[in-house]
């Protein structure tokens, strides 16, 4: 997979898409990354890429002129079309499976807004607008970086252990079951006896369970999509009455 980024703060890029996960796949080769500066599609000495909004307004705007022509020269660069991706608060909400989907294509473009905005123009020019959340960040690096991360851990082989991605947290659109490590017994706290066991259907069971109750307990919004089985619902059903009844007392 290749992932470009269109930012005038290109330098925040690297140390994270080298270290780490990033870092493993580029050097076993199942990524590659590259951070193109906005400026250099820039005509004036100054290196202009923002402006003031036309009827006024608070701060700047990005131009439309240098993110087309710097959109339209990185297209050519390679062979494959890059799918390009606008991180703006009127995207679609990024979650799991949209990370799984972007995990498809062979090249992604981040272009990356900083300011008040950018010009409506230049949007005409996305994929796919893509939403963190509903706040404010300063620029669109840090969500590109996010994105990327997301969708980089999917990329078979990076993550080492294949059952990896499919065992996280949203990838059956459950929140992930409890874990625990050494010491078995810290300050009274038991890791549960099943982990223990050696039983691996136990085990599974367990986790299962766990999933379902961490879920109900602290995203019970999650649960109106996840696929359950009728037995799981009605589980759930009953724990999450047993808690409103002990939160009632």
């Amino acid at each position: 997979m290749l992932i470009e980024t269109l930012s005038v703060f290109p330098e925040v890029f690297e140390p994270y898409m080298s270290a780490s996960i990033m870092g493993r796949a580029r050097s076993m080769g199942a990524l590659d990354f590259c951070a193109y500066d906005l400026r250099d599609w820039t005509h004036d000495r100054h290196r202009t890429v923002d402006d003031a909004p036309f009827g006024g307004g608070q701060g700047m705007l990005m131009k439309c002129e240098p993110i087309y022509e710097a959109v339209e020269d990185i297209r050519t660069k390679h062979e494959t079309s890059p799918h390009i991706i606008f991180v703006t608060p009127c995207g679609a909400s990024f979650d799991q499976a949209c990370a799984q989907r972007l995990a498809c294509h062979e090249r992604l473009l981040f272009v990356c807004g900083r300011y008040e905005g950018m010009d409506e123009r230049a949007l005409d020019l996305a994929d796919e607008r893509i939403s963190l959340g509903d706040y404010v960040l300063t620029g669109g690096e840090l969500a590109a970086l996010v994105i990327a991360d997301a969708v980089v851990r999917l990329i078979p082989g990076v993550l080492g252990d294949e059952k990896s991605a499919v065992d996280e947290s949203f990838s059956d659109g459950l929140l992930e079951y409890a874990q625990y490590t050494r010491p078995a017994d810290y300050h009274g706290k038991q890791v549960p006896d099943v982990l223990l066991s050696g039983n691996h259907a136990a085990v599974d069971a367990w986790r299962r369970k766990s999933s379902l109750e961490r879920t109900a307990r602290f995203r019970p919004d999650l649960l109106e999509q996840a696929e359950l089985s009728e037995q799981e619902r009605v589980w759930v059903k009953q724990f999450m009455d047993q808690r409103a009844h002990n939160e009632g007392e």
